[in-house]
């Protein structure tokens, strides 16, 4: 009985190792009625990420065409098979830039990609395009007949 009430060794829980985060850019989109010869607004965006103050494992890329050409200066943040990837749109380098780097801090800090509704910048809630599912989420059932 005398053992029961021993001591117990207390050991630190075991770290969860949480994948890089990968920011894409698309750097080649127009914004309609903008001068053509000025500095595309995604490559504005992606040298400002570059230089943000961003968490550790977050990296910024540029890419040359994201194919969301209607909703000009958008973004991909994608952060491993585990965590659920998101295609933002209609981003203002200009104006969006602190809420934009909240948006990604606050996905850097989550295992699953999911960050609160409310925890979100509203442009991220706004000017969402896709949210798409990990490698690991598993299907719907496509054998069985919902439409009831």
């Amino acid at each position: 009985m005398a053992e029961d009430l021993a001591p117990k060794e207390v050991t630190a829980p075991e770290a969860t190792t949480v994948a890089p985060v990968v920011v894409t850019v698309c750097t080649t989109c127009r914004r309609d009625g903008g001068d053509p010869e000025a500095k595309r607004p995604g490559r504005v965006l992606a040298e400002a990420l570059n230089t943000a103050d961003l968490p550790e494992g977050v990296t910024v890329r540029g890419v040359e065409c994201l194919s969301a050409c209607s909703r000009s200066c958008s973004i991909l943040i994608e952060g491993g098979k585990s965590r659920w990837s998101y295609i933002y749109g209609n981003l203002d380098p200009d104006t969006h830039l602190d809420d934009i780097t909240a948006g990604i801090t606050a996905y850097a800090t989550t295992t699953d990609g999911l960050v609160p509704w409310r925890e979100r910048p509203v442009i991220f809630r706004k000017q969402s395009v896709a949210r798409i599912p990990p490698l690991e989420f598993p299907s719907v059932d496509l054998t069985k007949d919902d439409c009831a």
